[in-house]
């Protein structure tokens, strides 16, 4: 799995992934850092799986910096594809003597389960986005 920056032609694909339309994500990669997991293709040489980029899109991740924190803004694919994204926002919270938060929606178990596979702690209740309640994770690289 390649993870690489987003780039507008990849917004039909990440709101199809984040069931959102595709003006919003638009808007994500304009605003925000924002990384896709993609698929290697499934076949080699001159007629390999590469002509629908949006078909081998795995998931996406995005992610900005305020008041010394990394904010993980959204998560979003298959499992391997979240674990593997959540090492993005890290890599660079490490860097910059960081911390990282995320907020998932109570049910959403690949979020779950990829934050704590890499390392994110539960530090409670988050707010509320259109009625659904969220969980914190935090992660802490000096501690």
């Amino acid at each position: 799995m390649e993870v690489r920056d987003a780039v507008e032609a990849d917004a039909d694909a990440l709101a199809g992934i984040a069931d959102v339309p595709a003006d919003v994500i638009r808007n994500l990669i304009h605003d925000r850092t924002v990384r896709v997991a993609q698929r290697e293709p499934t076949t080699a040489g001159p007629n390999a799986d590469v002509g629908d980029e949006g078909r081998n899109v795995a998931g996406f991740v995005s992610f900005d910096v305020r008041d010394a924190t990394v904010h993980v803004t959204q998560l979003a694919g298959t499992k391997t594809a979240c674990e593997r994204l959540l090492a993005e926002p890290v890599r660079f919270a490490k860097s910059e003597g960081m911390t990282v938060e995320l907020l998932a929606i109570n049910g959403d178990e690949t979020t779950v389960e990829a934050a704590k596979d890499a390392g994110f702690e539960r530090q409670g209740s988050g707010p509320a986005f259109d009625g659904e309640t969220t969980v914190r994770y935090r992660f802490d690289p000096t501690g």
